[in-house]
């Protein structure tokens, strides 16, 4: 499933190349800091252990990482994928203290990594990047372990009208607010266009179903602001 933004030639790598070195800081800002709540629900979503390998893509400046191995004392194999080198090497610095770490310069739909090799796939707003959904899907499939579990943390669309009334109207002021931290809007003008065409949390599950994940579900979160998505390879 090809989307449209995200195929027009270097649009996603030049938005992430003018904000990867404020990436943490505009995070904080957009979500009001909520995104670390969403992140710990996502943690212990997928219940981690030390013996768990665990892949997490679209990784940015390894967020994730961070928070499963603190959870587990720091012994943890963790592979972290991204894209954009810059982010990666902001990630780098951040967790240079983290020795169990690989880091992997990737897009999502071609994966240079093993089958069946991991227990956890992670992917946290970063699906919704991709250029194109089935080849990310499929290849999350490809790499996890039977018995391995896929999660996606991603924006989603609210239950309720009320909520979308202002959670709209306040989209409307983030690229103000990325020109005022990073200096440009453009990036920010883009992020709110992608997660408006979006999909809805259905037929993502649809779509997991069709690249053969089974027992697919979605939690919502801040009503459905963003969703966790779930689904098993068996």
């Amino acid at each position: 499933m090809q989307q449209y933004l995200q195929n027009k030639k270097g649009l996603v790598q030049n938005v992430f190349d003018q904000v990867y070195d404020q990436y943490d800081l505009m995070n904080d800002f957009m979500s009001l800091g909520i995104h670390r709540l969403w992140k710990k629900n996502l943690l212990n979503m997928m219940n981690p252990s030390p013996k768990h390998k665990l892949i997490d893509v679209a990784c940015g400046t390894g967020d994730i990482a961070k928070l499963f191995l603190n959870n587990v004392n720091k012994y943890s194999s963790i592979t972290c994928v991204d894209p954009n080198k810059g982010m990666i090497r902001k990630g780098k610095e951040k967790l240079q203290r983290y020795n169990s770490l690989n880091w992997v310069v990737s897009p999502a739909e071609k994966l240079p990594l093993p089958d069946n090799f991991y227990d956890l796939y992670t992917i946290s707003f970063g699906l919704r990047n991709t250029k194109n959904l089935n080849k990310a899907l499929s290849e999350a499939y490809r790499v996890l372990k039977p018995g391995g579990r896929y999660l996606c943390l991603e924006f989603s669309k609210i239950q309720n009208s009320n909520l979308n009334f202002i959670y709209k109207n306040y989209s409307k002021l983030i690229p103000a607010i990325g020109k005022l931290i990073v200096g440009k809007s453009e990036p920010y003008e883009y992020l709110i266009k992608s997660i408006e065409n979006f999909l809805n949390q259905e037929e993502l599950v649809e779509l997991m179903k069709k690249n053969n994940f089974k027992k697919c579900t979605y939690r919502n979160l801040s009503g459905g602001i963003v969703s966790i998505h779930s689904g098993w390879k068996i």
